[in-house]
């Protein structure tokens, strides 16, 4: 029933801002085309909070961010000249293709306080779409189906699964769920992908006669078919069709070692700009990073 259970790790993003880190991971770097799966908090933010805890700008190639939140409120703005507020329940999707940068902003907790909790996750592009022209969406209401029944509260964030169609336009065959369960309440996990995994972000669950609790992801294999909550739980469920692989490089991801590489290059010189911040603060490319997995010479 479960493959593997990942706990995360904690990371800090600098100014307090701390994530649990989930993928990549080194035994199971990929879930389908998820290649990078981030929980934000839970954390209070105080109001009059220093920029510093802010996500200042920074870039992309090859993938797309997928911001969802639980709870608080963050500022997107990029490159493209898009600036939308996130807020719970609703989804911004930024598809990086060929080039993008864009910063994230905690501009209400800064204003009156905040109470912050979600997920970022990254999705690889398709070989064919990892040099698209960049774009950007931002998904609420009906764009994100819903539904209720038998204590489970259901949100499709993204793809197709239990017969519902999420608005996010994909580039390869995925789905991605938020759930809510009450104590007792049982779940279907959607069928008819080759990879599926499942996060609890809050809570504890069930599947296969294992407990999962709050930090753990279960890779599940193709006989997994239901989990059943043992208090009230928050579960992010998502899966797809791998795309092949992906080297990863800071904040880039792509097929070729060497376009990693020229993405690095054009961000350290500057031709990677995004217009209109008013600190032009730019998140300066980590000296001791790495291509993983190693190329092969």
């Amino acid at each position: 029933m479960i493959e593997m259970i990942i706990e995360q790790r904690r990371r800090s993003l600098g100014g307090g801002l701390e994530v649990g880190r989930v993928l990549p991971f080194a035994k199971r770097r990929m879930v389908g085309p998820f290649i990078f799966f981030d929980h934000m908090g839970p954390i209070d933010v105080g109001a009059g909070v220093g920029r510093d805890i802010d996500v200042r700008p920074h870039p992309h190639i090859g993938l797309s961010t997928v911001t969802y939140l639980f709870a608080g409120e963050m500022m997107h703005r990029d490159s493209l000249g898009f600036t939308q507020a996130v807020r719970p329940q609703e989804v911004n999707w930024m598809t990086a293709g060929s080039g993008v940068t864009h910063s994230e902003r905690l501009e209400k907790a800064r204003a009156v306080g905040d109470h912050l909790h979600g997920i970022q996750a990254w999705v690889a592009l398709p070989t064919e779409y990892e040099e698209t022209t960049p774009a950007f969406a931002h998904y609420a209401g009906a764009d994100l189906p819903s539904w209720r029944d038998r204590g489970v509260n259901g949100h499709l964030i993204a793809g197709n699964a239990h017969g519902l169609t999420a608005g996010a336009r994909t580039h390869s065959p995925l789905f991605y769920l938020h759930l809510e369960l009450e104590t007792g309440a049982a779940a279907e996990v959607p069928t008819g992908h080759s990879e599926r995994a499942l996060y609890v972000a809050a809570g504890e669950i069930e599947l296969g006669g294992q407990r999962l609790t709050a930090g753990q992801m279960a890779i599940l294999d193709k006989q997994a078919s239901s989990m059943r909550a043992n208090q009230p739980s928050t579960v992010m469920v998502l899966g797809g069709e791998p795309v092949g692989e992906r080297y990863l490089y800071w904040n880039f991801v792509s097929s070729s070692p060497d376009r990693l590489r020229q993405a690095s290059e054009d961000w350290k010189a500057g031709r990677m700009i995004l217009p209109g911040e008013d600190d032009q603060e730019f998140t300066p490319f980590p000296e001791n990073a790495r291509i993983t997995p190693e190329p092969l010479a």
